[in-house]
């Protein structure tokens, strides 16, 4: 019996440890002490009224419609797989006729994150989104 509970929890631990992803934060004392700061840029974000939406064309691009900012505006993206399984891809986009962005560069087929950050003169806006 005891043998079989060690065995599982060998097992158990071994796998927990093959899948395990990274950490959100390197040193969370000093994520807490930049807590405040986080929040009021949100909420500074908040106030400017922008929204995304993202799709995922057939060749692969990624297209984002933003709501809210002017014509100025300069959008970037980070593609991240959520497990961190697969390497990050820095995107880069192009504005469209249509004033919407399309990326210059395809994004491998899966499961990503996107993290987009538009910057209009002293106007941040950053957004997560699940493709």
């Amino acid at each position: 019996f005891f043998g079989v509970v060690v065995a599982v929890n060998f097992t158990m631990a071994g796998l927990a440890i093959g899948t395990f992803g990274g950490t959100v934060v390197d040193n969370s004392y000093v994520a807490s002490q930049r807590f405040n700061g986080w929040l009021a840029a949100t909420e500074t974000q908040g106030e400017l009224g922008w929204s995304a939406v993202v799709n995922r064309r057939a060749d692969g691009r990624v297209a984002v419609r933003l709501d809210g900012p002017g014509a100025a505006v300069v959008l970037a993206g980070q593609a991240r797989h959520p497990l961190g399984q697969a390497a990050g891809h820095a995107l880069a986009f192009e504005r469209q006729d249509d004033a919407s962005f399309l990326s210059t560069a395809p994004l491998p087929e899966g499961r990503w994150t996107l993290r987009l950050l538009a910057d209009q003169g002293s106007a941040h806006w950053r957004s997560e989104v699940g493709l």
